[in-house]
This record gives C-alpha cells, sequence and structure tokens, in this order.
C-alpha cells in the first residue's frame, strides 16, 4: 500500500467495528511464546536502528519491552484478563444519575502504537442493577489496556456497561491527550480530544447537559 494512503487511512480513525480488530488464532500461543517472538523480533529493531544490544545497558531491553507489551500494556486484548463486573439488586430502588468521573486512561494509540493519556467521566441511572464503582474503573482499565482508537474505546466501554446493567442509560465521556500528535506530525503539546457516546435518557439534551454540569463543577 502506499505510504501517503497509509498515513491517510491512520489519520481518518477508520474502523469497520466498535471491536477490537484480531485475528481468529490470537490466542493459540501462550503469554510466553508471545514473549519469546517479539523480544525476537524488537531485538531486531533495535539493531537496525543502530544500537549494540550486547551492551549491558541494552542487553535486557528486548525482553522489557515483550513483557511490558503482554503483560502490561496490552493486556487487555485477552478476554481471560476482562475482570468480573459485579452487579447488585437496586433494592434501594435509587433512580437517579450515578456519576464516577476523573478515571484514569491509560492506552496507546494503535496507528502509532504512542500513549493516550486522560480521564474518563461515566455515569448511569440504575434500573434493577447498581455496579460496584470500583468496576467501573477496572473496566475501562481493561479497554484501555490495547492498542486503541478513542472513538471505539467509548464505545466498547458504553456497550459493555449497558449489557451489564442492564439498561441503555449510561454515557461515557472521556478526555485525552494523544502523543502521536504532542510528540510527532503537527507536534501540538496543548490539543486533546473529547468524545462522548450515550443511550437512553442522555439521548436528551437537558440529561447530557446536568451530567456535564455535574462533571465540570
Amino acid at each position: 500500500m502506499d505510504k501517503n494512503k497509509i498515513e491517510t487511512l491512520g489519520d481518518n480513525h477508520i474502523s469497520t467495528s466498535i471491536n477490537t480488530p484480531l485475528r481468529v488464532d490470537a490466542f493459540e500461543k501462550s503469554d510466553e511464546e508471545k514473549i519469546k517472538n517479539i523480544q525476537s523480533h524488537f531485538g531486531k529493531i533495535m539493531e537496525e536502528l543502530g544500537l549494540d544490544v550486547s551492551d549491558d545497558s541494552l542487553s535486557g531491553t528486548p525482553y522489557r519491552f515483550a513483557k511490558m507489551y503482554v503483560k502490561e500494556l496490552f493486556y487487555g486484548l485477552n478476554p481471560k484478563n476482562k475482570p468480573k463486573l459485579s452487579v447488585f439488586e437496586n433494592k434501594y430502588e435509587y433512580k437517579k444519575m450515578v456519576v464516577e468521573q476523573n478515571i484514569a486512561v491509560d492506552s496507546s494509540c494503535e496507528h502509532h502504537f504512542l500513549p493516550i493519556t486522560g480521564q474518563a467521566h461515566i455515569a448511569y441511572v440504575p434500573k434493577d442493577k447498581v455496579i460496584g464503582l470500583s468496576k467501573i474503573n477496572r473496566l475501562v482499565d481493561y479497554y484501555a489496556h490495547r492498542p486503541q482508537v478513542q472513538e471505539r474505546l467509548s464505545l466498547q466501554i458504553l456497550k459493555d456497561l449497558q449489557n451489564t446493567l442492564g439498561t441503555d442509560d449510561v454515557i461515557v465521556m472521556i478526555s485525552a491527550k494523544h502523543l502521536c500528535v504532542s510528540s510527532r506530525g503537527i507536534k501540538d503539546k496543548n490539543s486533546f480530544t473529547t468524545t462522548l457516546e450515550y443511550g437512553g435518557c442522555f439521548s436528551k439534551k437537558n440529561k447530557r447537559k446536568e451530567f456535564l454540569n455535574l462533571i465540570s463543577s
């Protein structure tokens, strides 16, 4: 593919689904096998850059890099790592908005594999179920720890919470800085990106306004 077309496709954030694009054999290899293979490949990249991988300071870098990718930065690719989302009966019959804000977002851009860092603000209006608040944080962390596009990340969190809670009354807002913008290309150090996804009662302007007023207060 022409390199200019590759750049354009990436910048346009084209995606065919809210699902992360994975191969059918994505999890046939163990984590240990993946780490071993990535270690070998990244060592070659370092050599191509002209680095001496036999140097004491660099010799362990390929392994550290591979382990970081599989076990830390992209642990969210594997469904077995998805947190258990404990829900409880809404015995209080609470029907007003529940807001969890300033949730840390620590992700990676799937176009350049550079960091995306920011915050998520999430609210829902309970029906029959409520969820432990820390579970919302864990869900954000899980979906963030994979190569991502911010729009998709917002939708993945929204749809999962809607399915778990049995209600469309959920809203997800993410504001984040993309290092692919601040450290390369235009090198704009000050800009950030905000996405807003919602359903149910939050489709009403006054309900969205209530949410936005709460997280800005």
